[in-house]
């Protein structure tokens, strides 16, 4: 039988730093826009390079798009470590088992980034739910079923190793 204080502790630390994380993705977006990108664009903008690459907004907001994919590869890397040391309590620091565990981590990230999208979009476009509502919804089943995945298949944490 699995210890329920320690699943209890392990999920409650698994969604608070997830919450943190998602507070911690709009900060860095947020410095992006203000101070980055303004800096960037001004002093480097004439490059070819950073004007294609960064400062461009046609046909797509480039400094946005670059923006998002820093704020989510800094939190991934985050919460990975935070996920590994702290909240699956994992002691292992060799390179090896912790770039299998990263890549497999990142895999699963991908897989219930889609699942969200996809139960946002059913919710909002077949059933009429707020954006709010579908948010909320969707974000928390991808949650969940990203804990277990976690927990089982990146940092084989087997339901026989916690019994107490």
């Amino acid at each position: 039988m699995v210890n329920e204080n320690d699943m209890k502790r392990q999920m409650t630390l698994y969604f608070v730093f997830a919450a943190a994380m998602i507070g911690l993705n709009y900060l860095i977006q947020k410095l992006n826009q203000i101070v980055v990108a303004p800096f960037i664009c001004q002093n480097f903008g004439t490059i070819e390079f950073f004007h294609v690459f960064y400062c461009s907004t046609e046909p797509f907001d480039m400094r946005e798009l670059i923006g998002s994919i820093f704020a989510v590869g800094i939190t991934y890397i985050i919460k990975f470590f935070l996920d590994k040391f702290i909240v699956f309590k994992k002691t292992s620091t060799e390179l090896k088992e912790t770039s299998i565990e990263f890549i497999k981590y990142f895999g699963f990230a991908i897989l219930t980034t889609i699942e969200n999208i996809g139960i946002q979009f059913l919710l909002t476009n077949f059933l009429n739910t707020p954006l709010e509502i579908s948010f909320i919804i969707a974000l928390s089943i991808g949650y969940l079923t990203k804990f277990f995945l976690d927990k089982r298949y990146v940092f084989n944490i087997n339901e026989e190793k916690i019994e107490k």
